[in-house]
């Protein structure tokens, strides 16, 4: 899903800045601020005990009781709470930990068991049953039934709702396509035989599958609140997950345990996301935030030994990409020869080396490390200054006062460009002597603009949904995938991505993979910068911990012992 950057504040210098401050905002953005005013208070009783799973300390650690802690972290608001709109990584943070799915990820990145506490699949790979859990219940002690599960993904797949990705993620499903359309009345391969059984029919046997149904167009909703038709429902969800929302206004969000989660409760009693209270890293070293991401301006004197912070940092490669996205219909990046000349004029070892100080890696292609399929053998556009003069000048935007204005598009409401743009453009402006300006687009109408492709060059990030190589070259460069940004189309690399989805081994699938990307690479679709490595500072008495590679409901993992 999209991530959204964080922006490393540099001085400003003689640039050409366009700061696009939208006030349109999307229609659910603006549901969401319209009743930020009011806090939401949601008491139930207490049931189960937890059993405390921490990845820095052992149960015997942290115990068996229930905390009462509450975990102070820095938030932002989210463009959505609902979670078959939800396409990016601040909305998913709270959404995961609000709604449960048929199937969740672990701290392993594995698929668990969530309101589904046991599934059988087919001998041809096709059919999915899944055995709900009879303890599952909604936060108001509403059983969740197979009723609930079918009613939540047809949601999300109605032309009513016009979701922009739950097509993407829950398209294998027979049916979807149709119902998505408008030509038929349900999803032909979602059943519900029983109230504790839903059965899932795909086109073909995909070994992905599974993991899409952890993505937050999966998670189940209550029908009855959102039949209601009250457009603040999102602020007073009746979820299932670990968590309720228990506040949320424009300076902080609290998530309270959901004393009737069915799974394995959280040790934590709320957690607190505070927002605009003032450089993170200020607050965490005065005590105000248990744990608090690491920025590179910060990160070389958190990782001095002497440094006391040192004792508490840590850090995980992401499963991510940083990028900049050319649409392929738009002049002049309709010209591969213009695309590859701005690959090969940017130095990437030296923003990842730099400016992001090691903070991130340098990318060769679209796979971060630690990726399935991932190719170290990928050596991608090279950074090769006279090739790419030449390649311009090759191209049908090479004589003099051919090439047309270049608007690359940052999310960002701040009107500073932070560190790594500042370095393509010189790169771009001294290997190539292109001048581009920048227009800044608050982060909900970015993604709004990102889906209607009206950027002509952006640049984003991506981090995984699920660890499997289709959620990126699958999902992002089909020229069928809504998910497409850049509207590029190659009947190659659409044969190879379709090969991928059906192959029978792993094997198989990833040499697929591997060729696809490749040739992406070689189009220069996107420019990939550099893959996210997480520094992040904990306080010693939070146990369980551990700098995550990718969205999943951590949360839970999570206890305060002092």
């Amino acid at each position: 899903m999209p991530k959204k950057t964080v922006i490393i504040l540099v001085s400003v210098v003689s640039l050409c800045l366009l700061v696009g401050l939208c006030i349109g905002t999307t229609r659910l953005f603006d549901s969401l601020k319209r009743t930020l005013s009011s806090v939401i208070t949601t008491t139930t009783p207490e049931t189960n005990e937890p059993t405390v799973k921490a990845a820095t300390a052992s149960p015997s650690d942290t115990g068996n009781a229930i905390g009462s802690g509450t975990l102070r972290l820095v938030g932002s608001l989210p463009p959505t709470l609902d979670p078959a709109m939800v396409q990016d990584s601040t909305s998913a943070e709270y959404v995961v930990h609000l709604y449960s799915g048929l199937v969740t990820l672990n701290n392993k990145l594995e698929i668990v068991p969530d309101l589904a506490e046991r599934w059988e699949l087919s001998a041809d790979g096709k059919t999915y049953t899944f055995t709900l859990n009879s303890a599952a219940v909604f936060q108001d002690g509403r059983q969740v039934t197979s009723a609930d599960v079918v009613y939540s993904l047809e949601r999300a797949c109605s032309p009513e709702l016009a979701s922009p990705v739950a097509v993407s993620y829950l398209g294998d499903i027979v049916g979807v396509a149709e119902f998505a359309a408008g030509q038929a009345e349900h999803i032909s391969g979602l059943t519900a035989p029983d109230a504790h059984t839903v059965v899932i029919t795909i086109d073909a046997p995909k070994a992905y599958f599974l993991a899409k149904l952890t993505y937050p167009s999966a998670l189940v909703v209550d029908r009855e609140q959102v039949e209601q038709g009250q457009d603040n429902w999102q602020l007073q969800p009746n979820g299932s997950g670990p968590f309720i929302l228990e506040a949320i206004d424009t300076d902080h969000i609290v998530l309270a345990r959901n004393e009737r989660y069915y799974g394995r409760k959280p040790a934590l009693a709320k957690v607190e996301f505070l927002m605009g209270g003032g450089d993170p890293m200020t607050m965490y070293e005065n005590d105000q935030l248990d744990i608090v991401g690491v920025s590179a301006d910060e990160i070389e004197r958190v990782l001095d030994p002497a440094n006391p912070l040192n004792a508490e940092l840590y850090s995980s490669p992401e499963l991510s990409v940083q990028y900049l996205a050319m649409d392929t219909t738009k002049p002049p990046f309709d010209d591969r020869a213009v695309r590859q000349a701005l690959a090969m004029a940017i130095d990437r070892d030296k923003i990842a080396e730099l400016v992001l100080l090691e903070t991130a890696s340098a990318a060769k292609g679209i796979l971060p490390p630690g990726m399935p399929g991932f190719d170290p053998a990928l050596e991608g556009l090279p950074y090769d200054p006279q090739r790419a003069r030449e390649l311009l000048a090759e191209s049908r935007y090479g004589a003099p006062g051919a090439l047309p204005e270049i608007v690359l598009a940052i999310s960002g409401t701040s009107g500073y460009i932070d560190g790594e743009t500042r370095a393509i453009l010189y790169m771009l402006e001294t290997n190539l002597g292109i001048t581009v300006t920048v227009e800044q687009v608050a982060w909900e109408d970015f993604l709004n603009d990102m889906n209607q492709q009206v950027y002509q060059i952006y640049n984003s990030g991506w981090i995984a949904d699920y660890p499997d190589p289709q959620n990126f070259l699958d999902l992002l460069f089909h020229s069928g995938s809504s998910q497409n940004h850049m509207g590029y189309a190659n009947p190659q690399v659409d044969a190879l991505l379709e090969q991928a989805r059906i192959a029978a081994s792993s094997e198989e699938r990833y040499a697929l993979y591997q060729q696809a990307e490749k040739i992406i690479v070689e189009d220069a679709v996107w420019i990939p910068l550099t893959h996210g490595i997480d520094y992040s500072l904990a306080k010693p008495y939070v146990h369980g911990f551990s700098a995550a590679s990718s969205i999943y409901p951590w949360l839970t993992d999570i206890a305060i012992v002092n």
